[in-house]
């Protein structure tokens, strides 16, 4: 401070929020500032409730937002459209040649390896970034015993084998979401391209998520509503046989109107798939697993399969996700139920 005295005290900044804080934290991190974007000057008072609170949460002001809404609202796509174009304008600033901090490309701390991305994860890629950063994801958490389902799969196995099927819990399961999405069609509708309609399904195509060596794939199994247990079954195994071998087709892969994802096979229990757009959901099933359950006045080990399912805030509430959950639940624990379904 020029002239030896010192300087003037700076004017104390609001406390901020945890989220905001830690936004900023990571922000400043990698870069990228949120006021490296000039705006127009527009007030937060022309942002609704959730604009506002995912402004808070990216660390966005939003009077440097440019609204495009009706009457000057700011959306929330125009916030995420804010902190893309500060991202992109950051790294434009980047002197060619130099690295930036934390870069991936930086070998300043080891050797390093390049492998590009196959066309196949560049499109996984993509549309998981889109997914994550347009759309707002929320996801539920529950169990259901399936000690029942589990007596009646292995009485069947034997008859199934019989046919060259090995019958697990998954095809059950394939028929409960399905029959549960009837009964909540907001589960299985989407948001239109312009964002201000729901497009309702009148039809269920479920995609089944594979591991396959080049990556996670969706096929598609159509009308699963309309299909016995045994159909479901034998076209699962036909679609993961295809899906491996790589000889599935574009249309296959089209058409869903809601997502399974089989993590049990695997391991683990509970996580947060993201959505296959433009679904509105996504539903991930974890390893079963014995635990105690308190019934009839005591404790006893009951097969309770984790249920995680995400959904997209804007069309599917929080009630609405659990009361689909517990549908599907409903199913499963009395799978008497299931199979006297109306097809």
């Amino acid at each position: 401070w020029a002239g030896g005295s010192a300087p003037p005290a700076a004017r104390p900044a609001a406390p901020a929020a945890n989220g905001s804080a830690k936004t900023a934290t990571a922000a400043s991190e990698s870069g990228v500032s949120m006021e490296d974007v000039p705006g127009d000057g527009h007030a937060s008072s022309a942002a609704g409730p959730m604009v506002r609170r995912l402004a808070r949460e990216l660390g966005v002001d939003l009077r440097r937002v440019r609204p495009s809404g009706d009457g000057g609202r700011i959306t929330e796509a125009d916030v995420r459209n804010h902190v893309r174009s500060a991202q992109q304008d950051a790294a434009a600033r980047v002197p060619k040649g130099v690295t930036p901090p934390g870069s991936p490309d930086s070998d300043t701390y080891g050797a390093v390896r390049r492998e590009k991305m196959s066309r196949m994860r560049q499109t996984i890629a993509r549309n998981m970034l889109a997914s994550y950063t347009t759309i707002p994801q929320l996801t539920n958490f529950d169990d259901v015993d399936i000690s029942e389902l589990e007596r009646l799969r292995k009485d069947s196995a034997g008859d199934y084998a019989a046919q060259g099927v090995k019958l697990t819990s998954m095809p059950f399961l394939v028929k409960a979401v399905a029959v549960a999405l009837r009964h909540h069609p907001i589960v299985n509708a989407s948001v239109s391209d312009s964002g201000d309609e729901i497009i309702y399904k009148e039809y269920i195509n479920l995609g089944i998520a594979v591991d396959t060596p080049k990556g996670l794939v969706v096929p598609v199994l159509r009308d699963a509503d309309r299909k016995s247990i045994p159909q479901v079954a034998r076209e699962m195994i036909e679609l993961a046989a295809a899906a491996r071998d790589g000889t599935f087709g574009i249309d296959d892969l089209r058409g869903g109107t809601f997502t399974i994802s089989n993590l049990g096979a695997v391991g683990g229990t509970y996580s947060t798939p993201i959505i296959n757009p433009p679904e509105a959901a996504i539903l991930l099933v974890g390893r079963s697993r014995m635990m105690p359950q308190f019934i009839d006045g005591g404790f006893q080990p009951r097969l309770m399969m984790p249920l995680s399912i995400t959904y997209d805030h804007r069309i599917v509430d929080g009630a609405a996700a659990a009361r689909f959950l517990n549908d599907v639940k409903g199913y499963l624990a009395n799978p008497g139920r299931l199979l006297l379904a109306p097809a």
